[in-house]
């Protein structure tokens, strides 16, 4: 399978966010005024102040900005800690970053595949024999990693926000995830198209367990979290609370009494995520670790390549050109090549971004009211051009 490298202007950097009406009690109509401290005076401050003002509103709570890089830096919150009382919003909150968590665990395969315990082109069937079935024998490692596995997602309980909320408490087995996945016919061959789907990162984070004889969470750990000082990333596993202190995520759906309206979903498990989706940070962290994955301090010497680089497929959907490397996707914005990854949970959206030579990087979190939608949430859109341009 060809690759690239080129400039790709139909790249979705910001999948997975969200965008759809939704109504704050007039309680909380106050805005937050937002904070920021500048050291450089870079060109987006004033854009990213405007970006994140007047929250609380209909599609966000509460916004955490940082922008750093040779250009300058911008720190930035508005909205509130919580609706009930109404208090600013913390800016070192913890907060779930969803599909983040797929740069982790990337980079953590591709440090086992510089040691040599794990082959981007050997299929995942020659490690998990008893789990991927013979129809699925022709993926490999590295297609797990860049979405062109072909493999579906699995079943889940409900298709709607009301239904997942009814389940949030239900604890999802990667492994049975992959059997439900596995179960159904494939989407398309292996290496033909993506799809950006949670799957191949279920199937990677199980190989790095069988590959190194440790859990997937004490790997990402040891490899990256420790090395790099990251003290308030964790993986919590079944635990359905943000541990410390955050800033409550409140998502639009049918209330009880039949009104949509918002309801707090800042306990939830996210076990459906796992390896794929379940990491809870902070913009400091996730700071941190772009700059340090971006220097190549956290994948070394050629391996990194493998997160600038797209397969040359189309996307299984719209047909256009593929949008993910292993872990990182691409877009063009204000004329230069922006990488990174967002992430999407109920009540939550984050993102990681920056240009190749880290002259700007960005770190956001989102108290989003509309996450995990078909479009992009209006005040992570506003934050994402405010600091890139426009794409």
């Amino acid at each position: 399978m060809k690759t690239r490298t080129s400039l790709l202007t139909a790249a979705v950097l910001v999948a997975g966010l969200a965008v759809g009406p939704s109504v704050l009690p007039a309680a909380a109509s106050a805005p937050a005024v937002p904070t920021a401290a500048s050291t450089a005076a870079p060109s987006p401050g004033p854009a990213l102040e405007a970006a994140i003002a007047g929250l609380p509103r209909a599609d966000a709570t509460a916004a955490l900005v940082r922008v750093g890089g040779k250009e300058g830096v911008w720190r930035g919150s508005s909205g509130v800690h919580d609706l009930k009382t109404g208090r600013p919003a913390d800016p070192a909150a913890r907060f779930r970053a969803g599909s983040v968590t797929k740069v982790f665990t990337a980079a953590v395969a591709l440090q086992l595949a510089q040691e040599g315990r794990l082959d981007l082109d050997r299929s995942a069937r020659s490690y998990l024999p008893e789990l991927i079935p013979a129809p699925y024998a022709g993926v490999t490692v590295r297609q797990l990693l860049n979405h062109t596995h072909g493999i579906p997602a699995p079943d889940f309980p409900g298709t709607t926000v009301e239904e997942a909320y009814a389940n949030r408490f239900q604890v999802h087995d990667p492994e049975d995830m992959v059997r439900s996945a596995t179960s159904k016919k494939r989407e398309f061959a292996p290496g033909e198209r993506q799809h950006y789907l949670n799957i191949g990162y279920t199937v990677a984070g199980l190989l790095i367990e069988r590959v190194t004889h440790d859990s997937y969470e004490r790997q990402v750990a040891r490899r990256v979290l420790r090395p790099l000082g990251l003290r308030n990333t964790y993986l919590p596993g079944s635990a359905p609370r943000i541990a410390g202190p955050h800033n409550h995520g409140y998502q639009t759906m049918r209330l009880d009494d039949g009104t949509t309206g918002l309801r707090d979903v800042s306990v939830w498990r996210a076990t459906d995520g796992w390896a794929a989706g379940d990491i809870i940070s902070t913009t400091a962290d996730l700071e941190r670790f772009t700059e340090a994955l971006f220097e190549g301090r956290v994948v070394r010497g050629p391996l990194l390549e493998e997160m600038f680089t797209l397969p040359e497929v189309t996307d299984f959907g719209t047909g256009e050109p593929a949008a993910y490397s292993v872990g990182l996707s691409m877009k063009v914005l204000g004329g230069r090549e922006v990488w990174g990854k967002t992430g999407g949970r109920w009540g939550y959206n984050a993102a990681i971004a920056s240009t190749r030579d880290g002259s700007r990087t960005l770190v956001y979190s989102v108290n989003s009211t509309d996450a995990k939608g078909q479009g992009m949430n209006r005040t992570a859109e506003s934050i994402m051009v405010a600091a890139y341009g426009r794409p």
